[in-house]
């Protein structure tokens, strides 16, 4: 890793170095704060969590061949390195932010209040064409899971990208300080976490932190169909590229359309994609209205670093599923859409969308949404009228929350509503109700542990 000696990371992160002169100038070959990830030559980055420490676990570490490990307390008998810190996950922060510095690649940051991995997914299919890319593993999108994102960065890397998720004022600041991102790309302003931040303006206003560390000459991609991002304008003399489903954009002009939408059900869709370059047919092989948007931010971010047309329509239709988001799944002769990573009312419309375009019986098995603020109730039962008013044929739902789900759907009508408090007491009876050629829908937040429905799905035995 370019630069990275214990002596230049103690310095980037204000620790004081302990360890022999010799070993000063060690470069790392990595760094984790998992110490079942750690590889010869690794510096490991002990996090105190609520219930493990990771300092208990430097001596393993130490014999599996780390080159060092940071430290909060100072270690009486560590044969190899180490830099004393105040705090590990400061130091973490400030570790990636130096690296960082050293990279010569571009770095696409996403951000927004939904589709931010399905977004990071596209994008990433469409500049593989051309380059050798790293992106965000998992929901590796925060205060930690962003700066080892950086660190796993190698020379063979061509560009990055890379998922910025906030819920509260200054994290993006503190994010993109980190990333100082050349292509900035925000998918839209919803509903979620107005816990903290209250009102759509005031989500826009946290989101909008991304553009606090654009590099100079850097690019804007906005969804131009978002009532609050089309307000954007210039950002440090940068010019925001819009995209937009034709007919829907809130502005009079934006850069790139979606037009002549062929929905193909749980096949894709096709569409065509205009833009200043040139229009471009192309078959998207994920279901749901909402991957349009995927493919627009891709195209946009494509045409930023230099991609043909023909690259971009490559990669965008060679885009893969990954698990718990929009994944169909053949178990038992039906159709599983894995769609349990996370949940809020717009990815859950735009879930039940898919839903819809499902043959035989429909059955949307939905759970409790988090970080909603006062108004969760009605946002729950909301979700519950437009299953009914989707034709969806069953509604399973469990959680305290998802109670009023169950009202809005039953009020509503037309739908089958199976409601119960938990997880655990709604699973038996699912697994019981469910039948080959169904269609079924797995959608909660994360708390709420969906996943284990779609492994129960997997292993029942009819």
């Amino acid at each position: 890793m370019k630069n990275m000696t214990l002596e230049n990371i103690a310095k980037a992160c204000g620790g004081t170095y302990m360890g022999s002169e010799e070993e000063r100038k060690t470069e790392i070959k990595g760094a984790v704060t998992d110490s079942r990830q750690v590889e010869e030559g690794y510096l490991f980055i002990p996090i105190k969590g609520a219930r493990v420490d990771g300092h208990d676990f430097i001596p393993k570490v130490m014999e599996q061949g780390a080159a060092a490990t940071l430290s909060e307390k100072e270690l009486t008998d560590c044969k190899k390195p180490y830099i004393l810190v105040k705090s590990s996950e400061q130091a973490l922060k400030d570790i990636a932010e130096f690296y960082r510095e050293q990279l010569t690649i571009p770095i696409v940051g996403i951000t927004g209040s939904v589709g931010k991995t399905s977004t990071k997914e596209m994008i990433a299919s469409v500049l593989s064409q051309k380059f050798k890319v790293l992106k965000t593993a998992g929901n590796f999108n925060n205060e930690i899971g962003l700066p080892l994102t950086l660190l796993r960065i190698r020379e063979e890397h061509e560009v990055a990208v890379v998922e910025m998720g906030i819920s509260d004022f200054g994290e993006m600041h503190r994010l993109a300080k980190m990333a100082k991102p050349d292509v900035c790309v925000m998918t839209n302003i919803g509903i979620c976490h107005l816990e903290n931040l209250k009102t759509r303006d005031g989500i826009l206003k946290a989101k909008s932190e991304i553009f606090d560390f654009l590099k100079p000459g850097g690019h804007i991609i906005l969804n131009g169909c978002d009532d609050k991002l089309s307000t954007i304008e210039q950002v440090k003399g940068v010019a925001p590229v819009f995209y937009a489903i034709d007919g829907e954009a809130q502005k009079d002009k934006v850069d790139i359309v979606a037009s002549q939408i062929e929905n193909l059900g749980l096949k894709g869709m096709n569409t065509k994609i205009h833009t200043p370059q040139g229009d471009i047919a192309v078959h998207i092989p994920i279901p749901g209205r909402h991957n349009i948007y995927n493919v627009m931010a891709a195209t946009g971010v494509g045409m930023a670093l230099g991609l043909t047309l023909a690259e971009i329509k490559a990669g965008i239709e060679s885009v893969e599923t990954i698990g718990g988001r929009t994944n169909l799944l053949d178990i038992n002769g039906m159709v599983v859409i894995d769609d349990c990573y996370n949940a809020n009312p717009v990815s859950m419309r735009a879930s039940i969308d898919v839903l819809k375009n499902g043959l035989a019986r429909k059955i949307a098995v939905l759970g409790d949404m988090g970080e909603l603020g006062e108004n969760e109730k009605q946002l729950h039962y909301e979700v519950g009228q437009y299953v009914a008013e989707n034709e969806i044929d069953v509604l399973f739902c469990a959680g305290i929350l998802s109670e009023e789900m169950a009202k809005g759907a039953q009020e509503k009508g037309g739908c089958k509503v199976f409601y119960f408090k938990t997880r655990e007491e709604m699973l038996p009876e699912l697994l019981t109700y469910l039948a080959p050629e169904d269609t079924v829908l797995v959608k909660a937040s994360h708390f709420m542990e969906y996943p284990k429905i779609v492994e129960a799905i997997k292993n029942c035995k009819k």
